[in-house]
């Protein structure tokens, strides 16, 4: 199985935890597509209007498709969240969003590797398989 190419940061996080799951492929005959969707929501704010926490929320659409036909064998959408603290220095707010952000996707690669090795039996050759 071959995984998209990224196209952006969270992306290539994506990516790279999903070959560091599943390997690299040799000869692949399966293309896993995705969309990565995040939202930030401001969730600790004190009485004087400073934000204090964030809360990092996710989702990946994704598909598996076969390349013989083109058929989508599997897919689905998986959630997940991250927090970070918005407090101390500039730079380490920005590192802990970084952090965070990297720990969501590696949480959303995670729950695709599972969906993955629960559907695989279905990903029949001959056209029989389920998509998910």
């Amino acid at each position: 199985m071959r995984v998209a190419a990224p196209t952006d940061k969270a992306s290539f996080d994506l990516v790279e935890r999903l070959e560091e799951r599943l390997g690299l492929p040799s000869a692949a005959e399966y293309e896993l597509t995705y969309t990565i969707t995040t939202e930030a929501q401001q969730v600790g704010i004190t009485p004087d209007n400073t934000i204090q926490r964030f809360h990092l929320t996710g989702r990946v659409d994704w598909s598996l498709i076969r390349d013989t036909d083109g058929a989508r064998v599997a897919g689905g959408r998986v959630e997940d969240f991250a927090a970070y603290s918005a407090t101390g220095s500039t730079v380490a707010g920005l590192a802990a969003e970084e952090d965070a952000a990297q720990r969501l996707t590696r949480m959303l690669a995670d729950r695709i590797v599972t969906r993955l090795i629960a559907t695989a039996g279905t990903w029949a050759s001959d056209g029989a398989g389920a998509a998910g």
